[in-house]
């Protein structure tokens, strides 16, 4: 009986350490301004890439285009943030805890 839980429980872990691979493999987009900010990060929330369209490099919009890439890498961890919620929920049902 110990024997088998322990079984599962490295059989779960192992399946998290999987799950967490596949999600760093996983990219997000947050695109504001209809693509001309956009913002990547990968499931574990880390940004990957920034591209500003080059007719918003102007001084004047400094502050709208802070705002719209806040808005974009905001729109682009929210996204990575439910898709790494929906995969640990198998892992969580497994373990028979509801999250």
């Amino acid at each position: 009986m110990v024997f088998d839980k322990a079984k599962r429980m490295w059989q779960l872990q192992s399946k998290a350490r999987a799950i967490q691979k596949e999600l760093r493999d996983l990219h997000f987009e947050g695109i504001e301004l209809g693509g001309k900010v956009k913002v990547v990060v990968d499931g574990e929330q880390k940004v990957q890439m920034v591209e500003i369209a080059e007719e918003l490099l102007n001084p004047a919009e400094k502050t709208a285009v802070e705002k719209f890439i806040r808005q974009a890498t905001n729109s682009a961890i929210t996204k990575a943030q439910q898709a790494s919620a929906q995969k640990m929920k198998g892992v969580a049902g497994d373990l028979g805890l509801n999250i």
